[in-house]
């Protein structure tokens, strides 16, 4: 048999076993027909949403949220489906799901911007947001994004119930990104670049005022500015610290620290620091 009819003969066989392959397949779809998808039994929204509560009441958050998620497949145009929506950031959040607790938290604002429980909807989100938050040391966005969620809600629902302990939330998320600010400036600091840690303590001092890093923001722009010896400013941030924390054991360390350079805590109206006296 030559090459060329030993090539031939492959490609006839060939040809012969994908022309066999193929009335294999379509007998088979003969014999047993065409595969069907199964379909979805179709349960009135009324069970559907008590069967959810049921299951929360149980804390089976998962099997809640299927159901939910049935109704509104389901039963899109049922009135139930508002609720619905509610439950499942609801039934997210208790689940520790908060980033599914986020995303439906916004399929809800966005089907319902006016509906009757856009606040609850904001302070599940803004917690979903807050239960995340990291430690100083690492990125604060989850602190940014709840501070603009409880921020949100404060100035556009303020009697809501959820406003107060929104308010509170969003002093410890002021005092997260304090905390990350003098995180960075202390390091600057220690490494002998000044200008760039007064730029992160000046960020605390003029935003952060409510946080509790205030008082120290205070004294390391003292400290930052004696070591630039720029003596008029180191005096200023003192007095400031005096002036609104008389008390305070970081007032009197940046006292002691001007005396050894026979200086004291003094006012200076051409200071950027005359603006934060209380």
């Amino acid at each position: 048999m030559t090459v060329d009819s030993f090539g031939g003969f492959s490609a006839r066989t060939a040809r012969f076993l994908t022309v066999a392959l193929l009335a294999v397949v379509l007998a088979g779809c003969s014999l047993f027909g065409p595969s069907k998808i199964k379909e979805e039994p179709i349960i009135p929204p009324q069970t559907l949403y008590q069967k959810a509560l049921d299951d929360m009441d149980r804390q089976y958050y998962a099997t809640a949220i299927k159901s939910l998620e049935q109704l509104d497949r389901q039963h899109p145009g049922n009135a139930l489906v508002e609720q619905s929506k509610v439950m499942q950031v609801f039934a997210n959040y208790r689940a520790n799901k908060l980033n599914d607790a986020i995303l439906a938290a916004d399929r809800y604002l966005a089907l319902y911007p006016s509906g009757k429980d856009v606040p609850y909807i904001l302070y599940l989100k803004g917690n979903s947001y807050f239960a995340q938050i990291k430690d100083i040391t690492r990125d604060q966005q989850l602190s940014k994004d709840a501070i603009d969620t409880y921020t949100l809600l404060i100035s556009n629902y303020p009697k809501s119930d959820y406003a107060k302990d929104a308010k509170e939330k969003l002093l410890v998320a002021y005092d997260q990104l304090a905390g990350k600010e003098m995180s960075v400036g202390r390091y600057y600091l220690g490494n002998g670049q000044y200008a760039a840690a007064i730029n992160r303590f000046r960020e605390v001092v003029e935003t952060w005022q409510t946080s509790t890093h205030i008082e120290e923001a205070l004294f390391r722009l003292t400290e930052a500015y004696l070591s630039l010896g720029l003596t008029s400013e180191a005096m200023s941030a003192a007095e400031v610290l005096g002036h609104n924390y008389p008390s305070s054991s970081w007032y009197k360390e940046a006292f002691d620290l001007l005396g050894k350079q026979g200086l004291a805590p003094t006012a200076n109206s051409g200071s950027w620091l005359s603006g934060v006296r209380k």
